[in-house]
């Protein structure tokens, strides 16, 4: 089962939904980050959980 590391972004209320894209497909894109859930809350503002896989490297046997 993959392992991963997780962080979470808050989205003030007043960022539109266009700035809200960018800076989710900034974190997609350059930290390979990826979308594992989106609160909406009452006033607005968004909780945005992201993901990624953690990749572990084995040791070398020599």
């Amino acid at each position: 089962m993959p392992e991963y590391e997780f962080v979470d972004v808050y989205v003030p209320r007043g960022v539109s939904r266009k700035d809200a894209t960018r800076l989710l497909t900034d974190h997609a894109e350059y930290g390979h980050w990826e979308l594992d859930r989106l609160t909406l809350r009452r006033d607005g503002s968004r909780r945005v959980r992201l993901r990624r896989r953690i990749i572990r490297q084995p040791r070398p046997t020599w």
